[in-house]
């Protein structure tokens, strides 16, 4: 068992996204092998790129409205409180809405094959 406090966790830049940054505040090396916690912060007008991931993810908005959209074109706005579940290989994009950053708490599930 282990304890990460507000004001701890490692800063990364992650690929595809921009005006944003993440804090990963459990994975590996911390101690968790099969899944990654990260809060990421994105400034308005910031977000993701469509790209896919081999990983399974759930997004839930701690912070402002964002939205995702998929291939096919289709746009799920996220508020508050609300989540969403990405599969694996699945692409998405992501736009921070309106002029209050939002903070996103992203877990990312490590299948191992």
């Amino acid at each position: 068992m282990f304890v990460v406090k507000s004001n701890e966790g490692t800063v990364y830049e992650a690929l595809n996204h921009f005006n944003m940054w993440g804090t990963r505040k459990i994975g590996s090396p911390e101690g968790a092998q099969n899944v990654t916690v990260s809060i990421s912060e994105f400034l308005p007008n910031g977000g993701a790129t469509m790209s896919a991931s081999a990983k399974e993810r759930i997004y839930c908005v701690l912070r402002g409205a964002v939205t995702i959209g998929d291939e096919a074109g289709n746009k799920h706005e996220l508020n508050e409180n609300d989540m969403i579940y990405i599969p694996p290989n699945e692409k998405r994009d992501m736009a921070v809405n309106g002029i209050v950053a939002a903070r996103v708490l992203v877990i990312v599930i490590n299948i191992k094959s």
